[in-house]
């Protein structure tokens, strides 16, 4: 892995550099403080950031933040030379995900960057789920009002409201959810205007139209 150091003491980062290629890992950098570790970043495109808590400009853990913000969130782990539990807690706040006391070996190193590296895809994998199930709800709820819409504008019971949901989408090759946001749009149309006879097409109808 492509690994970035940013550590402002130049010994203890040539000695991470030299720990890094031993392991079978290439480094990016050094730098020595936060401000030209996300210039880097940027940059280069590392894999996982090897990062200094205290660090001048910018420290370690507010860079990594700020490339997080960005769209640049890495598997972080973070270095420091006191053993504090209130920058465990910072740490694990700004979503660092291995934390280490200097000074450093090899077998430690190697043990943080495999473990920053497993937490940052199972942080991945619970985001893409928490993401689905929210599109899901999302996706029920568009589909209820299309239904509701339908069962009172065309006086159909909620299966058969459901089921021409469901018989456009496959006509059309299209998500339900898709179909019935057309409907919620469309909800005008299904409207029945004062003194006025209820619609005789609904815009679940395909007839006049171009498919997509």
């Amino acid at each position: 892995m492509r690994v970035l150091v940013a550590e402002d003491d130049p010994v203890i980062a040539l000695g991470l550099v030299e720990r890094l290629r031993t392991l079978g890992h290439k480094a990016v950098g050094p730098v020595s403080d936060g401000e030209q570790a996300v210039e880097l970043a940027r940059e280069a495109l590392p894999d996982v950031y090897l990062f200094d808590i205290e660090m001048p400009n910018l420290d370690g853990l507010d860079a990594a933040a700020r490339l997080a913000a960005e769209g640049l969130r890495r598997p972080v782990v973070v270095i420091t030379g006191v053993d504090d539990p209130s920058l465990v807690e910072r740490s694990i706040a700004r979503g660092v995900s291995a934390y280490l006391t200097k000074p450093i070996d090899s077998r430690e190193l190697k043990a943080a960057i495999e473990l920053a590296a497993a937490r940052h895809t199972e942080f991945e994998a619970l985001e893409a789920e928490v993401g689905r199930a929210q599109q899901a709800l999302e996706d029920r709820k568009l589909v209820e009002r299309a239904k509701g819409l339908l069962m009172s504008a065309l006086q159909l019971s909620e299966q058969d409201a459901f089921r021409r949901l469901q018989m456009t989408a496959r006509e059309r090759n299209l998500r339900l959810a898709e179909v019935a946001a057309r409907i919620v749009e469309q909800r005008s149309l299904l409207e029945p205007k004062p003194n006025s006879p209820a619609p005789s097409r609904s815009p679940l109808s395909t007839e006049g139209r171009s498919q997509p």
